[in-house]
């Protein structure tokens, strides 16, 4: 098995470090490049280029509802952390390199000055095609939903509240130029507590999906990766509208 280190690409949240703590556990220390995220303005520009204001405007509205209801959510939140033993926080002997982005010319620093068997992704920017192309190691990300049917945004919540209850999960895959489309390598699919709410899916999903990055990250250092087809068609979800999530959360109960 490759003893070279293990790079995890993070803008971080609490059950990304929940992922961490958990390969740590299985690998050892393993070295986390934290970006900046992008400021909220930023963001909202962006989004707006692809969506248009009025969606991006009901999307800031989701957001503003979901902040100001975080404290009923909270308890579910504590209850999965519980429940699961999850660690949620940087450990004291974590290594965290900060990096304005994952596609700043401080990653390749890191990638040669480390020189990983693997790179791994979540929570964090789309990497160029130039940044890929400088990174010699395998890269694989984790994502919030099956892959490629949720791609994108809340895989999760969109999963529920099309009624796809089956496809509650998360997916490990190597990745591309493209948003989530590279090939498949693992999936978990689980179930949502009761209580769940958008807020704590990721939480929820995240506590049954460190399986799959452990025996990700075990293919990849073996030398071993195989993808699989998972025969569903493919589409790239967004942060649902406050129209949309209100719609869903009265009529299917999805919040």
């Amino acid at each position: 098995m490759d003893r070279r280190p293990i790079v995890f690409v993070t803008e971080g949240g609490e059950h990304i470090w929940a992922i961490i703590n958990s390969l740590t556990d299985r690998f050892g220390p393993v070295t986390v490049v934290l970006e900046t995220p992008y400021s909220k303005r930023e963001l909202m520009r962006r989004r707006a280029k692809k969506l248009g204001w009025i969606s991006v405007a009901g999307q800031l509205g989701t957001m503003v509802l979901i902040r100001a209801a975080k404290s009923l959510v909270s308890g579910g939140i504590e209850r999965i952390i519980a429940d699961e033993k999850l660690e949620i926080v940087p450990r004291a002997s974590q290594e965290i390199v900060p990096v304005s982005s994952a596609n700043a010319p401080e990653l390749i620093d890191v990638v040669r000055k480390l020189e990983p068997a693997v790179m791994f992704l979540a929570s964090c920017r789309l990497l160029s095609a130039r940044t890929l192309a400088a990174i010699p190691c395998p890269v694989i990300n984790y994502h919030s939903g099956i892959n490629p049917k949720y791609r994108g945004m809340n895989g999760g919540y969109w999963a529920l509240a099309t009624g796809d209850h089956g496809n509650f999960g998360s997916t490990v895959h190597i990745v591309d130029a493209g948003v989530d489309t590279g090939s498949v390598l693992y999936q978990a699919r689980g179930t949502p507590g009761k209580g769940d709410t958008i807020a704590s899916y990721a939480m929820r999903q995240a506590a049954f999906s460190r399986d799959i990055c452990i025996r990700a990250i075990e293919d990849v250092l073996a030398g071993r990766m195989t993808p699989i087809d998972t025969g569903l068609p493919s589409r790239q979800w967004y942060h649902p509208t406050i129209w949309q999530y209100l719609w869903t959360g009265i009529r299917r109960g999805v919040w």
